[in-house]
């Protein structure tokens, strides 16, 4: 359905078949909207800021899990703000078969940087940096199967997986509070909350734009506080002027399809939200939504960008709609406005100064955060588990065996320790062992509904007829 406040959807621009305007009552869609220069850097600036928590906190919590100094730290940011960018301005202008047109931003994905973060604790990061070029391939490869494969995952199935992700990373970020030793001090303990307890109110007393900046307030609300009780240090890396990202800074990635099975089923399950997104942000900027035609173009560049993202030594990179609120607030849902967003974070990602300040965090203020951000994901798989019908019994059933199957392997780590390896890569992960239950149990009972439905309509009803025959 089209947005009541969005005017009629006009064709697409890269539709071989659309018409060319060709009078004054024609007029262009709100996407494809030109602003002035003196509007188009603040309205950029907004979505910048919008959406510039996500990949400072997932590059924190992704350094301080792998333990990588302040100078990688500062080099992996870069890399993360230049692909965000790069991935913008690709979404938004579109090249090729690459980009759909639409005001879309780009961010590193927080589920599949927990994914990342459980490959290379389990397998080291060049594994993880491997396993995210595989899934990179794959999405490239499942395309032209785009329809048969997005039906594998339904808001059910894709409720159980995002639902563990969050669990499994809330556990991760107590990680980052506690340490290497698995006991927290207690001041580490204190800074954390005092991080939460920022962004908490941040959240409450900020508004419009500035409240999605609450992650941020929170980072540097726990930073201030560290450094004036000596709860916690500051030390940002040396280095200034602009800099490019280290390539490869794990070493040569390595390919292990078995360790790189949760990102690779992650990659599957990214193309339901890809289709959600992309029609959402097509009514939003009234055009008619056509998934067939532009969910392919979104995916490609989602996977262009992970593929160069793994290089770097990212986790695979995701187009997202978060930024549509801002379009709704500020009544221009232009992709040119997302594309000059772009543009920004490319060049805050070469200042090597800004990477290099916010490189020096200390460890609880980023677990902390790391706190808030994974348990949202949390919740949004049980909202997503929501809008899955759980009133039926068979979908219930089937979100509480799936579960089951993804939490034993948290709560019971040691369960598979006495099988294979390749046992152990599986069932072990409890976002894969998940979300394979969750699969295989909803066709079950899809096949088993569609096979009673069939053998009710043709059993004898009271007369001898076939039951629907006239």
């Amino acid at each position: 359905m089209t947005s009541p406040a969005s005017p009629p959807p006009a064709a697409s621009p890269d539709s071989p078949s659309a018409p060319a305007p060709s009078g004054p009552s024609l007029s262009p869609s709100p996407a494809d909207e030109h602003v002035p220069l003196g509007r188009l850097a603040p309205l950029a600036l907004q979505h910048v800021l919008a959406m510039v928590a996500a990949p400072v906190s997932t590059v924190f919590l992704t350094a301080t899990a792998l333990r990588l100094p302040p100078a990688s730290t500062a080099s992996l940011l870069s890399a993360v703000l230049v692909l965000c960018g790069a991935g913008s301005l690709l979404q938004s202008l579109g090249v090729w078969k690459f980009g759909a047109r639409l005001p879309f931003v780009m961010l590193p994905g927080g589920a599949a940087a927990a994914l990342f973060l459980q490959i290379a604790r389990d397998h080291g990061p060049a594994v993880a940096s491997g396993s995210v070029l595989l899934a990179a391939a794959l999405l490239f490869a499942v395309l032209p199967l785009y329809a048969r494969v997005v039906r594998l995952f339904p808001p059910l199935v894709m409720g159980v997986t995002v639902l563990l992700i969050g669990i499994s990373m809330v556990k991760v970020a107590a990680q980052l509070v506690t340490g290497p030793s698995g006991t927290a001090a207690p001041r580490a303990v204190l800074l954390a909350a005092v991080t939460v307890a920022a962004t908490v109110l941040a959240h409450l007393v900020l508004r419009g734009v500035w409240r999605r900046t609450a992650v941020l307030i929170g980072m540097a609300v726990g930073t201030l506080v560290a450094v004036a009780t000596g709860l916690g240090t500051f030390t940002p890396a040396a280095g200034s002027g602009f800099s490019l990202p280290d390539l490869f800074p794990y070493g040569t990635p390595e390919f292990d399809p078995l360790a790189a099975l949760p990102l690779l089923v992650f990659s599957l399950t990214t193309l339901a939200e890809i289709t959600g997104q992309t029609v959402l942000s097509s009514e939003t900027a009234g055009r008619t939504p056509d998934p067939g035609r532009d969910v392919p173009k979104v995916a490609r560049a989602d996977a262009l960008v992970s593929l160069v993202g793994a290089l770097f030594g990212t986790s695979l990179m995701v187009t997202s709609s978060e930024n549509i609120g801002i379009g709704r607030l500020t009544g221009v849902r232009s992709r040119y406005v997302t594309a000059a967003a772009g543009a920004l974070l490319v060049v805050a990602g070469l200042l090597s100064p800004l990477s290099r300040l916010v490189a020096g965090l200390p460890p609880a203020v980023v677990g902390g955060s790391a706190l808030v951000v994974y348990a949202v994901i949390a919740v949004m798989g049980v909202e997503m588990l929501a809008r899955a019908e759980l009133g039926e019994r068979s979908n219930s059933l089937v979100a509480a065996l799936a579960l089951a199957a993804g939490l034993l392997p948290l709560l019971a780590p040691a369960l598979y320790n006495g099988f294979p390896g390749w046992v152990r890569t599986v069932a072990g992960s409890g976002v894969v062992a998940g979300t394979l239950a969750a699969v295989l149990l909803h066709a079950l009972f899809t096949t088993s509904r569609r096979d009673n439905g069939v053998a009710a309509a043709t059993r004898p009803g009271p007369g001898g007829r076939r039951r629907g025959a006239t």
